[in-house]
């Protein structure tokens, strides 16, 4: 099943070469939720702070528990720092 994948900040290097605009068109196995996908592309779970499921925000308790569906866009953003 065909997912979009979005890495935002420092996230983005861990997307394969290749891709653009800070996105890629993946595969992905049925059933698979959003930490499976991070996991597909080594990004440590710490590092994805906020995470957005078509637009809407995923919930911590969702990211293991959510299966993803054909089409989803799934976009990722590290920790922000700063003052």
């Amino acid at each position: 099943m065909r997912i979009t994948f979005k890495l935002y900040a420092g996230l983005g290097d861990y997307l394969p070469v290749g891709s653009r605009d800070n996105s890629i068109s993946t595969e992905i196995e049925p059933g698979a939720s959003a930490h499976t996908v991070l996991q597909h592309f080594n990004v440590p779970r710490e590092r994805a702070h906020l995470m957005l499921l078509n637009g809407v925000y995923l919930n911590a308790s969702e990211r293991d528990s959510r299966a993803l569906q054909e089409e989803d866009v799934l976009a990722v953003w590290p920790p922000v720092a700063g003052g």
